[in-house]
């Protein structure tokens, strides 16, 4: 992967004070979604470990779905959205899991051949709850997880104690 491209494609995360609440550096990563070249390269750099070795990308609610999105289009696999809880007329498996600030509920289909190969994308990886949440879902419906992938990881809150081994495109 082009270094030159990557620093570009980083340099387009905005960071935004006190969002959602003080204290928290939202990372917004709409300019970079907004740059197609930006776009093309952080989608590569997600899937390169896992070339191959994946027949379909899920993305987790919502921004991982733009990622697993370019990434599917870029890879030539397919895409399976990953929801909260009641936003699927027929889910097949749910996860709950503890958040930051409360908990939540992840849903998904079971419309994928029994046993495909997936690659679990999201936008960050901060606690591990949602990714590790995904990943049992994956393994709940009968998928093979191929990897998971993250556009960026913030090292601190040490969330591969929850979910371990991620590919992160850029740390924080």
């Amino acid at each position: 992967m082009n270094p030159d491209a990557l620093a570009r494609a980083e340099s387009l995360i905005a960071t935004i004070p006190d969002f959602p609440e003080p204290g928290i550096l939202f990372r917004d990563i709409s300019p970079l979604l907004a740059d197609a070249a930006a776009l093309r390269t952080i989608a590569m750099a997600m899937a390169e470990p896992y070339d191959g070795s994946f027949d379909v990308v899920a993305g987790v609610e919502a921004r991982g779905f733009l990622l697993a999105g370019a990434i599917a289009v870029a890879s030539g696999t397919g895409l399976a959205p990953i929801r909260k809880a009641g936003k699927l007329p027929r889910p097949a498996g749910s996860v709950s899991y503890d958040l930051e600030y409360g908990s939540a509920t992840i849903e998904m289909t079971d419309d994928l051949t029994a046993g495909a190969r997936v690659l679990l994308v999201d936008d960050v990886l901060a606690t591990g709850g949602t990714l590790r949440a995904g990943q049992q879902l994956l393994e709940q419906l009968g998928y093979t997880l191929a990897g998971t992938s993250v556009l960026m990881e913030l090292t601190a809150l040490q969330g591969r104690t929850v979910c371990g081994d991620v590919h992160s495109v850029f740390t924080v």
